[in-house]
Parts: C-alpha cells; structure tokens; sequence
C-alpha cells in the first residue's frame, strides 16, 4: 500500500456461483452486510437472467399455512440507519467523518447465466441512481493451493489511480470470464474506479464454506478500504476446518504425499531466498491453470441469505461437482 485505503462511496459486490468457489466471496459478503446493518434498497429481478433448471426457486410454507415459493434475486443493500459502531464512536467523540461507516454498499446475487449485456446495464443503473464512486468484487477461485499455508489472496485494478493508490497492479489474465469482469470494464468505462480480490481455495477440498479463504478476504478488504468487521467465531472455524482437513489427507497417502508436494511448492515461492525466475514459473502455471480452466457450475439455488436474521431457506448441501480449475478473474 502507497496512499492508504480508498475513500468514497463504495459498492461491495459479490455472486454465488463459479466465482464464488468454497462460498468464500458471498459469505464474507454476508458477514459485511450483516456487521455493517446494510437493508436491502433495491433489487433486480433474475426472471431475465438465470435458468431456473439450474438456479432452482425455493417453496416455503409461510406463518399463515400456506405455500409460497420464492425467487432468486440480486440485493442492493444499504446504509439506512447508524450502526452500532457509528454509535459508539459519537459516545466516545471520534470523528467518523473520514470512515467508511454510511458509505458502504453491497450487491449480492447469482451470477447471471444469460443476458449479460442486459444484467451489465441494469447494475450500472443502480449505480449510477445511488451514486456509487467505487466498486470491489469479491471472488474466490479453486487453485493448487495447500490448505495448511496462508490462503493466497490477490488484488488487481484497471484504474491507475487506484493502482498507485493501493500499490498494486493489473490483471494480466486472458481466458474465459465471469460476469465480474464485464462489469468491471463497463464501470471503469463510466470512469467509475474499480478493485477485484480473489482468494486461492484448495481444489481437493469440496465442502463449503471455506472460513480460512472467507477471513483472507475480509483481512485483504480491511487493507483496501480501512474496514474490519468483527469476525466472531471464524479464526475457530478456520482452526477446525485446517483441522478437518488435515484429518481426513491423513488417511489417503495419495492425498497426503499431493499437499506435501503443495507445500513446498508454496514454501519456495514465499521463501525470501526464491529467485526472480522460480516466481516467472510459477506466476506462468497459474496463468495456464487458469487458461485451461471451465465452468464448475451453478451456485446456491436461493434469493441471497443474508445470515442469522435472514428468513431460513432449505439446505442444499454443498456443490461436490467442482472442476479443479480456477475459475478466470
């Protein structure tokens, strides 16, 4: 970091699906969301943008006895009200002028599946309508990572601004995209300053959530825009889940000696002693990891759960069907 964190008003945006591997970019979303006290403002209606064989609606029978069944849809949620944080700090005098407590905004949903040309220009009216002066995607991908090291976590930007700004540099990635990556080029088109974090996700672990990737994305947003929500109880999930995981390789040799030879691959590259053509290989790799890459699939089949006070939905269970390829940023 350079200049320190972005200021302004600021659009956090995630979707479930192929950009959302372990869940870790929607849960560290809902985390924000629910932290922050965000309430929802504004929706966009799927009818238009998903397969509904695919991203299933869900039937709930209500308070009253009856059935209704409810539609997947992409939130807009906002600041309408002080939080909890905004007053403590007036009890206590701290000025919040410069925080980003009342100017953060979220965007979660479903990664489209058709019309995203439509889907693009409708989010962009929201932006535009609420004011939006900066955007950060969150996204997980899938990659050769171990799940005993630090969870990898990059952060790209298209605006040279903002690039100079945090000290970080572009994305250099050519392949098949998400929908993040359209959205990006539009709202940098608009002049509109944009950030993408990505977190690394063991490939060979197929539960979900991933805590260890969700807490490497807060930790990263932290840096980016000076927010740290609490994260209550995940450094304990983080703890089991390494725990869990560990327990279960344990009892494969063909799996334990595959993180092993993760480990010291990952081991190299963080070594203070690896050489400039040591990282060229295996920045290389990755790119053609990622090159190789395709779709693992649709996401949750619900409208967004925003967490504890949100209405509960049916588990779906986790999505075992994952390919092992990182999905492109």
């Amino acid at each position: 970091m350079t200049d320190g964190p972005i200021r302004g008003r600021i659009l956090l945006v995630a979707f479930e699906g192929w950009t959302d591997a372990g869940d870790a970019a929607s849960e560290a979303l809902r985390l924000v969301i629910r932290e922050s006290e965000l309430e929802t403002i504004d929706s966009i209606s799927t009818e238009d943008f998903l397969d509904f064989n695919f991203t299933r609606p869900v039937i709930r029978r209500l308070a009253d006895g009856t059935r209704a069944i409810s539609w997947p849809e992409t939130l807009l949620l906002a600041p309408t009200k002080p939080t909890r944080a905004a007053g403590l700090a007036d009890d206590a005098g701290f000025d919040m002028a410069e925080s980003v407590e009342g100017n953060l905004y979220a965007l979660l949903g479903v990664e489209p599946s058709r019309n995203w040309h439509l889907f693009t220009d409708t989010v962009m009216e929201l932006v535009a309508r609420y004011d939006i002066e900066v955007i950060v995607f969150l996204g997980s991908l899938l990659a050769d990572t171990p799940h005993t090291r630090a969870t990898p976590v990059t952060v790209t930007s298209e605006s040279e601004h903002v690039r100079e700004q945090l000290g970080i540099g572009r994305s250099e990635y050519e392949g098949p995209t998400g929908i993040i990556s359209m959205l990006e080029l539009e709202a940098e088109a608009m002049n509109i300053p944009t950030v993408q974090i990505w977190a690394s996700v063991p490939h060979y672990v197929q539960s979900a959530p991933v805590p260890k990737a969700i807490v490497a994305l807060l930790d990263k947003l932290g840096e980016v825009i000076d927010y740290a929500p609490p994260l209550g109880d995940l450094p304990e999930q983080v703890r089991e889940w390494e725990s869990g995981v560990s327990e279960f390789a344990s009892q494969d040799d063909e799996m334990r000696a595959y993180i092993g030879m993760l480990e010291e691959r990952r081991d190299t590259v963080d070594s203070p002693n690896a050489s400039g053509e040591a990282l060229a290989k295996e920045f290389e790799r990755f790119l053609e990891q990622r090159r190789d890459g395709r779709d693992s699939g649709p996401g949750r089949n619900s409208t967004p759960d925003l967490g504890a006070n949100a209405e509960e939905s049916p588990d779906e269970g986790p999505d075992t069907d994952e390919d092992d390829s990182p999905p492109p940023v």
